[in-house]
């Protein structure tokens, strides 16, 4: 869609191109996908997001599916294959399930059930994180989560639709 405006940061390759303009910040509410996207924010940490989307058929294997009942159970053999982070973290995301009837129900309670719509012209303007993703990450670490700092929630924020970050002259706001 070469006559229409997109967020600058998606013009890198198709890749990111195809992932803004058909996921990046469309409010997700699918438990399965929430959690697929705290796995892979929270392999971002260091890395490139491009670089995570050039591997998330590889993440999808290795975590099944980001099946999150099957990798609470992980034994011995996938903990030394998969970093520990991910299973704690699923047994965090299938207790706050337990709690608030689904994750979902739990993380957009924090905005009210409704995306908030941020009015950025630039790159420049979007923050690395806010305080509400510093309050999300401080509940979700005192609820046993590990590496989801403000930084990252803030991004996953930004992809599953939570905060609509898209430049206001960007096509596929909201």
């Amino acid at each position: 869609m070469p006559d229409k405006n997109r967020c600058s940061w998606c013009e890198k390759d198709q890749l990111y191109r195809d992932y803004h303009d058909t996921e990046w910040g469309k409010p997700v509410y699918d438990d399965q996908k929430l959690f697929e996207f705290l796995i892979l924010e929270t392999f971002q940490a260091g890395v490139s997001w491009h670089l995570i989307l050039k591997k998330r058929e590889n993440f999808k294997k290795a975590f099944l599916g980001f099946d999150y009942q099957q990798i609470a159970h992980f034994g011995d053999y996938e903990v030394q294959e998969l970093m520990k982070a991910a299973i704690n973290n699923a047994k965090a995301f299938i207790k706050i399930q337990e709690e608030f009837g689904s994750f979902s129900n739990f993380i957009w309670s924090y905005v009210d059930g409704k995306q908030v719509d941020n009015k950025f012209h630039s790159l420049s303007e979007v923050p690395a994180f806010n305080p509400l993703a510093e309050k999300i990450s401080k509940d979700l670490k005192k609820r046993g989560f590990k590496f989801i700092g403000p930084t990252t929630m803030y991004a996953h924020m930004q992809a599953t639709g939570m905060m609509n970050d898209h430049m206001i002259d960007c096509w596929t706001r909201s």
